[in-house]
């Protein structure tokens, strides 16, 4: 089973808001919709479901198109959580839940044991039985989505819609609400087309992601092929970087604030280069610039997450190929740079064989007479049997200054500044 949107228009009167959308999502998929506002994630529900009618275009499943169907079959195929659901009067939770029934009932048919049964074990399965008998009007709004959730999955569908179910929820509320639609394509094999506002909770839950722009699609494909730096800022108009979670492995997406990137760097504060790597200078290389200062930094490797922030803020950086140790050429171009910087700054950098070579280059800068700025604790850092150790024991010994932490550095760092 599964469900094709082909060549799809979609208008509200004189005004297109979706154009030439395609796509398919499989049984089991969950497919994320993302974008910025107004990019058409609403419409494009709005039109799968049949609540807007397409100018051009298919949306079939399997095989038929959705107009095809009955009102009951269709609302026993496809079932949508809206993002706003307005409810004022005081029935219970389970009164709405069994709501979900009535493509199952004749006109003036009530509810029957196996009804109720199918809505028990929907409000078991999202983990909102116990609010059974509990007014919906009393009830947050963690705990009211989770019962309209449950009201969808009474109609027994094939498909489930959900427009930002997790918009203005707590954080627990939003990991039960993901997790739970992750199990509903794993378990019950559902199709999950979801809009999401959270880009790392669509990065960590989802199969897939559409991403709309101008109502038309950008990209489609796995997290990973998706969210690009390029795609988010080429549709949200932002910078950010993309990294792996160092727990999930999924990618993760940190937003750079407009006053770095709009940083000038042109300036008459001093010039510091970053020795570091991993991830350990992408703060610094952050607070430096908006401090005023110029920061250079490398070697690093290209795709490092710190290559990555280098780049976004248009530093100069000495490079190495990705996953490669520290070449002649690249340490003679490091060896330049640091000539005409004023500090030299070693992040708390694991040190291993393949990035030695900058630690060689922070005892050159020492010859220079350069300030060179070390992070305590090189023991639990040294993957070189000693030989970084050594290294740094010599930075100490020829006038390294060393630090703890960033607030220190950034005390000892302005001391040395004002004595130029």
């Amino acid at each position: 089973m599964d469900l094709r949107v082909e060549d799809v228009d979609a208008c509200y009167g004189a005004m297109q808001v979706l154009a030439s959308i395609n796509f398919a999502a499989a049984r089991g998929e969950f497919l994320g919709v993302i974008g910025p506002n107004g990019s058409g994630k609403t419409t494009l529900l709005r039109t799968i479901t049949r609540i807007l009618h397409p100018t051009k275009g298919a949306i079939l499943i399997d095989g038929r198109s959705i107009y095809s169907l009955g009102t009951r079959e269709f609302s026993r195929r496809f079932a949508l959580v809206p993002q706003d659901t307005a409810i004022n009067f005081e029935f219970s939770a389970l009164d709405i839940v069994l709501m979900g029934r009535n493509p199952y009932l004749n006109r003036w048919e009530i509810e029957g044991h196996r009804d109720i049964e199918i809505a028990k074990r929907c409000m078991e399965l999202t983990n909102c039985w116990h609010l059974a008998d509990r007014p919906i009007t009393e009830l947050s709004g963690g705990e009211k989505q989770l019962v309209v959730i449950a009201r969808a999955l009474t109609q027994e569908p094939d498909v489930l819609l959900l427009d930002e179910p997790t918009s203005h929820l707590d954080i627990n509320y939003q990991i039960a609400i993901m997790d739970l639609l992750k199990r509903l394509t794993t378990q019950k094999r559902l199709i999950v087309i979801a809009v999401i506002h959270d880009l790392n909770l669509a990065a960590l839950y989802c199969d897939r992601l559409l991403l709309l722009h101008r109502g038309k699609i950008v990209a489609i494909g796995t997290p990973d092929q998706v969210l690009t730096p390029d795609n988010i800022k080429a549709t949200f108009g932002a910078d950010v970087i993309v990294s792996k979670h160092v727990i999930t492995n999924h990618c993760h997406i940190s937003p750079v604030p407009a006053s770095v990137t709009l940083q000038n760097v042109e300036n008459d504060h001093a010039t510091i280069h970053l020795i570091c790597g991993g991830g350990t200078g992408a703060p610094l290389m952050h607070l430096l610039s908006v401090k005023g200062y110029k920061v250079t930094a490398g070697v690093l490797n290209m795709l490092d997450t710190d290559y990555e922030m280098a780049q976004l803020l248009r530093l100069r950086v000495v490079r190495e190929a990705p996953f490669s140790p520290i070449g002649e050429k690249a340490f003679r171009e490091l060896l330049s740079l640091i000539r005409g910087v004023d500090v030299v700054i070693v992040c708390d950098t694991p040190i291993g064989m393949g990035n030695l070579m900058n630690l060689k280059a922070a005892t050159a800068a020492s010859e220079m007479d350069k300030p060179v700025f070390i992070f305590d604790g090189i023991e639990k850092r040294d993957f070189t049997g000693g030989e970084a150790t050594r290294l740094f024991h010599t930075l100490e010994d020829r006038g390294a200054i060393p630090v703890s932490d960033t607030r220190e550095l950034l005390v000892k760092l302005r001391d040395i500044i004002d004595q130029r």
